[in-house]
């Protein structure tokens, strides 16, 4: 619940309130509003022009000082997630927002046809059908009175592995339907545990939302479906935009992002990438470190894994969060995504060329005179990326700085796994996200010195 007419200085979470049961439970802020420095309502509105066109430049270098004031930032943030293209006018933003809206519709009544909780305020938390499609009778639904009513006259059920199945209904065949439904349950479970300290989650409609778009997307993103943690991807969209369908597609373009994350196999995990390229920087920048938590039998750093799926959510404040998360993407920037958002709108704006919007290098403030050096720095940023795609995500350099904050206490202290994961787990909810950002920056860069410097 986002509160009004703070003054500067006050800590990022000021602004979402907590359960006076939970205030001691919780990570505190350590972040601070400051005004020259924090992106503020009066700079935001201040960098569009009479047409609506964004001036991106002034608001990345801001939002890479301070951050985004919480009175703007839902707006901000679709932005930075690509909803929107910077130069598009207000019109043609308002046709793009009706547009994607009346898609999450469509999208929505068709998972409320496949199953009728969906829309409906309820969330479910118990299975809905059996693995081979039988449908169960009477699933626990949160926010209502689980049902003891009889079965209605003529029904009959049966117990399948423990499970009452109401033999009546329908047997479900579709194999992409039964996978979905058989999602629905731990998205409520997950729903339930996530930022529930939160004043915000005390009204249920909030819930419902949370759930509503988590099982939409499922539905959509069939390749990836549902998996825990995007809950807490979700979450903060929830609390900043609301209106339900434009807080799904927040979620959608982070998901483009981030989906990646979440195809795990039996012989690898999503973020395998990521903590590949974790070892190979730590590696380069501390040799002693490497050799040490590979002795531990941390060589695979998937201690590291609840860090890249989640954003660092456990690790900071539910604000120091939001700031952190914004942060990374205004260092990231990258001025393609806005011509997919353009091609996607089907004409609903204009065409613009590549020409008008400047290059931005990868981690470093956008520089208009500087675009010179980008094919210089696109070469320095392959060295970082030899075995993926793109170029290393800061979150990376986010994790190591979290490795070289513990260095000393890892090399002295750790003499186990079980240590290592220990002494990490005591960052959660201590994380200084500003200065772990400025420490990942200060890594990049010296990482690609030493990477340029083996070269030579």
């Amino acid at each position: 619940m986002i509160k009004w007419g703070i003054s500067s200085g006050t800590p990022a979470d000021a602004y979402y309130e907590i359960r006076s049961d939970c205030t001691d439970d919780v990570p505190k802020s350590k972040f601070k509003i400051k005004a020259g420095k924090t992106l503020s309502v009066r700079k935001w509105q201040a960098a569009f022009n009479p047409d609506g066109c964004l001036d991106i430049v002034s608001v990345l270098s801001r939002i890479q000082k301070g951050g985004v004031h919480p009175t703007v930032r839902g707006e901000v943030w679709e932005f930075l997630l690509g909803c929107f293209d910077p130069r598009s006018t207000f019109d043609e933003r308002e046709e793009i927002r009706q547009i994607r809206r009346l898609q999450y519709a469509r999208w929505k009544e068709e998972c409320k046809e496949m199953d009728s909780h969906v829309g409906s305020g309820k969330v479910i938390t118990a299975p809905l059908i059996t693995e081979d499609g039988r449908p169960i009778k009477d699933p626990l639904v949160l926010l209502e009175a689980t049902s003891n009513q009889n079965t209605s006259e003529g029904a009959s059920t049966s117990s399948h592995n423990g499970i009452e199945v109401d033999e009546s209904a329908e047997c479900i065949t579709d194999k992409q339907i039964i996978e979905w439904k058989l999602t629905l349950h731990q998205i409520g479970l997950d729903v339930l545990r996530t930022d529930r300290t939160m004043v915000f989650y005390e009204n249920k409609e909030n819930l419902s939302k949370l759930w509503d778009i988590l099982a939409v997307y499922a539905w959509i993103d069939k390749d990836v479906g549902y998996c825990q943690g995007m809950s807490d991807l979700c979450s903060p969209m929830i609390v900043l935009l609301n209106d339900e369908a434009d807080a799904f597609w927040c979620f959608e373009k982070l998901m483009r992002r981030l989906r990646g994350n979440f195809r795990c196999t039996d012989q690898s995990v999503g973020v395998a990438n990521q903590l590949q390229h974790l070892a190979s920087i730590i590696q380069v920048l501390d040799p002693k470190l490497h050799d040490h938590l590979e002795t531990l039998g941390g060589g695979d750093y998937l201690f590291a894994f609840r860090m890249f799926m989640v954003l660092f959510r456990r690790e900071v404040s539910f604000g120091d969060s939001l700031y952190l998360w914004e942060m990374m993407w205004a260092l990231e920037y990258d001025p393609d995504i806005f011509f997919a958002a353009c091609e996607e709108a089907s004409g609903a704006h204009k065409k613009v060329s590549k020409s008008k919007l400047r290059g931005v290098r990868h981690f470093a403030k956008w520089d208009k005179d500087k675009d010179k050096d980008k094919d210089k720095d696109k070469d320095k940023d392959k060295d970082v990326s030899e075995e993926t795609d793109g170029p290393v995500p800061i979150s990376v350099f986010m994790v190591a700085s979290v490795l070289k904050e513990k260095r000393e206490k890892l090399l002295q202290e750790a003499r186990g796994l079980d240590d290592l994961i220990r002494i990490l787990n005591d960052v959660n909810g201590n994380l200084d996200a500003k200065k772990a950002c400025a420490g990942a920056l200060k890594l990049h860069k010296k990482y690609l010195k030493l990477v340029q410097a083996k070269k030579t």
